[in-house]
């Protein structure tokens, strides 16, 4: 039996920090009061809630006013699509999109396609990149929407946002970007990358799940996503989640002070693993760009297998990572990612994601190169495609 338990999934979700766990307890039970009320319990809890509230919009360049807090990172992209498609649909109809959006995107855009909105979904090119040509060429005089994600799930692409944002602006069109595996990861500055919209999710960065936020720029028209009371300035109402939201602002708070140290190192497992995949295992392809990419993102393609397999076989070792992104893994389809990069099914079904995380280490990619290869060599001998390519035929 394997002792060994080595996560490396950290793009599905992190662990809680036990920094953050300790900001969050006296919030379940002490402090326990709803910030809506006026008596001392209550106002603890609504110095909690602002408090917060100023340390996301610290960490993203922005001002406290301008952050609303949500349930989750797809709370926060649906609000941002929904909401700015019905408040602007006088001026038109027209959202544009990538086809390598998280789900929350495309399927908040499919419900709008349903209710007489037209959207875009822009290709990408091989490496997973979309152009600012691109975007400005998809344009019309009924667009009223560009959502672009500044980080891709799956394969850790890092989009041109700033470039993309300026044309936007240019023609009065609001933007949002999906930034749920950028923040906590890299830099990020809503103000810099001048857009209207940000989501953000605090299970990415070692905060608690159920726990997002969306950056909403002063002026921008979008409707309330929630009705029922006046939380949130009267935009999403319901009792907020005063413990969740605590986590959210100290994990935000610990990520920033950490994030050069943890980018270099995360670099450096990232690379290593790159580098040693491609030299020991044949027939394999990394996905997304080399270099525009997210610090901790490792994701390759094996040909001959199956992605499943190689998983189950991984944690049989004591390794747990994806194939994708965790909200499609109970899905038979192959990532439409991978596919929207070029590949073909039965490739796209041979995929691996690797993504790192604080606590690991080098003596962890040691073991993951060790037994890697001879599992990948296992699973290929059942293959009669691998046969005939190994005879040379």
């Amino acid at each position: 039996m394997n002792n060994r338990h080595i996560y490396m999934d950290h793009a599905a979700t992190t662990p809680v920090s036990p920094e953050v766990l300790e900001a969050m307890l006296p919030y379940f039970t002490d402090q326990f009061g709803n910030a809506s009320s006026i008596y001392a319990v209550g106002r603890q809890s609504k110095k909690a809630l602002e408090e917060s509230r100023e340390k996301v919009a610290k960490v993203i360049g922005v001002t406290p006013r301008e952050i609303f807090f949500t349930g989750s990172g797809t709370e926060a992209d649906n609000w941002a699509i929904k909401g700015v498609a019905y408040a602007n649909k006088g001026k038109g109809k027209h959202i544009i999109t990538t086809a390598i959006e998280h789900h929350a995107v495309l399927h908040a855009c499919q419900y709008l396609e349903n209710n007489g909105f037209n959207i875009t979904y822009l290709p990408v090119d091989n490496n997973g990149l979309i152009s600012p040509v691109q975007v400005l060429d998809a344009i019309t005089p009924e667009t009223i929407l560009i959502s672009i994600m500044l980080a891709n799930n799956e394969i850790g692409v890092i989009q041109p946002i700033r470039e993309i944002a300026k044309i936007a602006k240019a023609k009065g069109i609001v933007f949002h970007t999906d930034a749920v595996q950028a923040v906590g990861s890299i830099p990020v500055d809503a103000s810099e990358l001048d857009v209207d919209l940000l989501s953000l999710s605090a299970h990415k960065f070692y905060g608690p799940k159920g726990a997002g936020a969306l950056y909403i720029k002063r002026g921008t028209k979008i409707t309330s996503f929630m009705h029922g009371g006046m939380q949130e300035r009267g935009r999403r109402a319901s009792t907020e989640n005063i413990p969740a939201v605590v986590g959210l602002g100290k994990a935000i708070e610990l990520a920033a002070l950490n994030l050069d140290k943890t980018g270099r190192k995360l670099t450096e497992l990232r690379d290593r693993t790159i580098e040693e995949i491609t030299e020991k295992i044949p027939f394999v392809r990394l996905n997304g760009d080399r270099h525009k990419r997210l610090p901790g993102n490792v994701n390759f393609s094996f040909e001959f297998i199956e992605g499943e397999s190689l998983l189950l076989m991984l944690d049989m070792k004591g390794i747990a990572a994806s194939s994708g992104s965790a909200c499609t893994s109970g899905s038979l389809d192959p990532s439409h990612v991978l596919l929207a990069i070029g590949l073909s099914h039965e490739i796209a079904h041979g995929s691996l994601r690797i993504t790192y995380g604080i606590k690991n280490t080098q003596e962890d990619v040691d073991y993951l190169m060790k037994i890697l290869p001879r599992i990948v060599e296992r699973l290929r001998e059942m293959s009669p495609l691998y046969e005939k390519v190994k005879r040379g035929k």
